[in-house]
């Protein structure tokens, strides 16, 4: 497993695993060196990169989301005031984009997808008890947040697809969040590039702030296609908007910021055989079953410890989203 040590670089923070780490590429990197023309494809790093770009003072309150993390973690004290403070429920409203009538998803698959988000988030999920005997020590049991449906909102568009670049969460256009800094905002809408969905990280504008999921994916039954049919999609997701990063660090045996899991030596597609190891240091066994690989919705079913400590941290007092509270 890796350790997180923080480092001073340039002016600015950043996480690196300094004892196990081959690549230590900043960790807001949005290189995948595995290439995204197989599987799952999650747009996060994408989006992340163009409002890097755009927004200059981005960077630095997310480095300091990572040094108030940081402290978190090792703060014991801190992680106890939180969980005493009982579960985190979080109101999700649900904007539907579409152009045909398939586009204009049923109540029932909308509610579809805020269930697997509580089984999932909370470790009820039966596949959870597959999790192999290697990992069956630092899975995260139940996260602690649970999510409600507060409201759907519906608009027709003209629009054929959409991409990275926000346009869903436009008024022109889309839909604009509702509350955002209370509210879990979702957008359902037609994705083109063949991205499933993607989510902005924790420091971004509240004014774009959420998740993206696309029609096909959203929710386990109605329009959902296989093998992305199983709600897993938004897992992954909600899993970026508090503050997870891919579970390979989107670089060749990169650092995802958490220390109970393992080395990857890149993202994970379809279902790989059990006890695959990667190419990383020590070619440990790697955790292909974590919500923030790639594979397909069907072999994903768990987080780590690390990763739960790591989305607490958000909600913690002075968090990022302690508005949620």
């Amino acid at each position: 497993m890796k350790k997180i040590s923080f480092c001073i670089v340039s002016g600015f923070f950043f996480l690196a695993s300094c004892s196990k780490m081959e690549n230590k590429n900043n960790a807001f990197s949005p290189t995948d060196n595995n290439g995204l023309t197989q599987g799952r494809k999650c747009g996060a790093m994408e989006a992340l990169q163009a409002n890097l770009a755009q927004d200059p003072g981005l960077r630095q309150r997310m480095d300091d989301i990572e040094a108030f993390t940081k402290r978190f973690i090792n703060d014991p004290n801190a992680q106890a005031r939180l969980l005493s403070t009982g579960v985190i429920e979080i109101p999700v409203v649900v904007n539907v984009l579409y152009k045909t009538s398939a586009q204009n998803i049923s109540a029932a698959q909308i509610q579809s997808q805020i269930d697997v988000l509580n089984e999932d988030f909370k470790a009820l999920n039966a596949d959870y008890n597959n999790t192999p005997a290697i990992f069956q020590g630092v899975r995260s049991g139940n996260v602690g947040v649970s999510f409600v449906l507060d409201q759907v909102i519906r608009k027709s568009t003209t629009k054929t697809s959409w991409s990275t670049n926000d346009a869903m969460k436009k008024s022109a256009s889309g839909i604009v969040p509702t509350s955002p800094t209370t509210k879990l905002n979702l957008w359902c809408c037609n994705m083109g590039g063949g991205i499933l969905g993607y989510a902005q990280f924790p420091g971004g504008a509240s004014s774009t702030d959420g998740v993206v999921i696309d029609d096909n994916a959203f929710g386990r039954t109605g329009t959902v296609s296989a093998p992305y049919n199983k709600g897993r999609t938004a897992t992954h997701e909600v899993g970026h908007w508090l503050n997870l990063r891919h579970i390979w660090g989107d670089a060749t045996c990169g650092n995802d910021q958490v220390g109970d899991t393992p080395l990857h030596t890149g993202a994970n597609y379809g279902c790989p055989a059990a006890n695959s190891k990667s190419t990383c240091s020590g070619t440990p066994v790697m955790m292909t079953m974590n919500y923030m690989d790639y594979t397909n919705d069907a072999c994903m079913y768990m987080f780590s410890a690390g990763q739960k400590t790591r989305m607490m941290a958000v909600f913690a007092v002075g968090g990022s989203r302690a508005s949620f509270r």
